[in-house]
C-alpha cells in the first residue's frame, strides 16, 4: 500500500467577468420587456409578473459579488440571456478539455510532473461537454497521458468524490500519479431570467495532481482520509444535462429542463447531513475541532458556510481558517472547494491539518483530511 498525497493543484479562471450590477441590468431589462409583452395577461391574472433584481438581494441570498463567465455577450443580452458557445467540430478540443489541460498543466507544474508521466485522469464535474468518447480520454490525449482515463459526475461532490477514487487507486497501486480535473461550465444550466437564481454559478477548472508520496518532489499534502456519503433528493436537479440552450437556434425552452432547486428545503436538509458528516469523518479518525488549521468548503452560500463552519468548530470561525472565494467566482459546483483550497493553503505549516469538503444535488457529501508535509 502506498501513501497517496496532492502535490500539485491548477485553477483556470475564464478572463470574462460580470459583476452583480452588470448581471441586474440586463435581467431588469429582460423582466421589463417580459412584463410588457405579456401585460394583458398579467392583469387578467393568468401570468405572473417578472420582479425586478438588485446587486443588494444578490449580496444578502449569497454573498457573491462577481462570477467569471466563457461567454458574457449572451448572457447580458435581454433576448438571449444565456451563453452563446457554439458547437465545435469534432478534429478541434471540446470546450471542457481545453479548461482543463489549462488547471492541469498548472497542477503538473506545481508538482515538477510531466503529463507524460501522468497515468489516471478523472474528469469530475456536473454536467459534461457530451456522453461518449469520455472527456476525460480526450485531455489523456491533448496532455500525453498514459494508463486509463474516465468521467464521473457526483454534481458539486464530484472533485472530493474523485479525490476519493484517485487516492484509492493511487494507494492500492493501481495507478502512480493521477490528476483529477473539474471543468465547470455552470452558466450553461443555469435559468439566467429566473430572479431567484440568476445570479448563483460561474465558470472555472480546478485540478488535482495525487501520487505516491516517496514520488513527490517538493512540499505536498498527505490524504489522511477520505469518507464520502449520498442521498437521493429532488431539490437540486437539472433535466437536461449540458449546455441546453448554447445557441439561439430554436431548442427547447422548458424552464424544468434547467437547473433547479428548492432553496429551503436544500438549506434545511443539507446543513446537518454536512455538519454531522464531517463531525463523524473527524471522529473516525480521532480529530477533535482545535486539529483543525483551516476548512476548505464547498463555495455555495456564505450562509451555508458559516454554519458549518461553527457547527464544526464549535464557535465562528475566523476568516483565515474558512476562506471564502465566493465573492469572486460565485457558486462553481465541484471546483469551488478546490480554488479555495489552491487559493488559501500555502501558507500552512508542515503537520498542520485541514479539511476539504463538498456537497451539493444528490444529495452527496465528501470531505478529505489533508496534512501539510514539507
Amino acid at each position: 500500500m502506498y501513501q497517496p498525497v496532492i502535490s500539485g493543484t491548477g485553477v483556470f479562471t475564464p478572463s470574462q467577468t460580470i459583476t452583480n450590477d452588470e448581471l441586474v441590468v440586463a435581467f431588469n431589462a429582460y423582466a421589463d420587456k417580459f412584463n410588457t409583452e405579456n401585460a394583458a395577461s398579467i392583469a387578467a391574472g393568468e401570468v405572473e409578473p417578472k420582479p425586478h433584481s438588485s446587486s443588494e438581494f444578490i449580496f444578502n441570498a449569497s454573498g457573491i459579488e462577481q462570477r467569471y463567465v466563457l461567454d458574457k455577450d449572451g448572457i447580458l443580452d435581454p433576448d438571449v440571456m444565456h451563453p452563446l458557445l457554439n458547437q465545435r467540430d469534432d478534429d478541434q478540443p471540446g470546450v471542457m478539455a481545453e479548461m482543463a489541460i489549462d488547471a492541469a498543466r498548472k497542477a503538473l507544474s506545481e508538482a515538477g510532473v510531466d503529463g507524460s508521466e501522468v497515468d489516471l485522469i478523472l474528469v469530475a464535474a456536473s454536467n459534461h461537454e457530451r456522453a461518449y468518447p469520455a472527456i476525460a480520454i480526450e485531455v489523456q490525449e491533448l496532455l500525453g497521458a498514459q494508463g486509463f482515463a474516465f468521467d464521473m459526475n457526483v454534481a458539486c461532490s464530484s472533485a472530493t468524490f474523485g479525490i476519493q477514487a484517485a487516492s484509492d487507486m493511487v494507494r492500492a497501486g493501481s495507478a502512480k500519479k493521477a490528476l483529477v480535473l473539474n471543468p465547470e461550465i455552470c452558466s450553461a444550466h443555469l435559468e439566467w431570467r429566473d430572479r431567484d437564481c440568476h445570479f448563483i454559478f460561474g465558470d472555472v477548472a480546478t485540478a488535482t495532481l495525487i501520487e505516491r508520496k516517496e514520488d513527490a518532489k517538493g512540499a505536498h499534502w498527505d490524504i489522511l482520509s477520505t469518507s464520502c456519503a449520498t442521498q437521493f433528493s429532488n431539490n437540486i436537479r437539472n433535466n437536461n444535462g449540458f449546455l441546453r440552450r448554447t445557441r439561439p437556434d430554436g431548442m427547447s425552452d422548458r424552464r424544468d429542463m434547467q437547473f433547479m432547486q428548492n432553496g429551503r428545503k436544500v438549506f434545511k436538509e443539507v446543513l446537518p447531513m454536512v455538519s454531522k458528516h464531517i463531525a463523524d469523518h473527524m471522529n473516525e479518525e480521532g480529530l477533535d475541532a482545535s486539529d483543525l488549521k483551516r476548512l476548505w468548503l464547498h463555495q455555495a452560500n456564505k450562509t451555508m458556510n458559516d454554519f458549518i463552519g461553527k457547527k464544526v468548530l464549535g464557535r465562528t470561525p475566523e476568516p483565515e481558517e474558512q476562506p471564502n472565494i465566493l465573492q469572486y467566482y460565485a457558486n462553481t459546483s465541484s471546483a469551488g472547494s478546490i480554488i479555495a483550497f489552491s487559493q488559501h493553503s500555502s501558507d500552512m505549516q508542515p503537520g498542520e491539518t485541514g479539511l476539504i469538503c463538498s456537497f451539493g444535488a444528490g444529495y452527496s457529501v465528501g470531505s478529505v483530511i489533508v496534512t501539510r508535509r514539507a
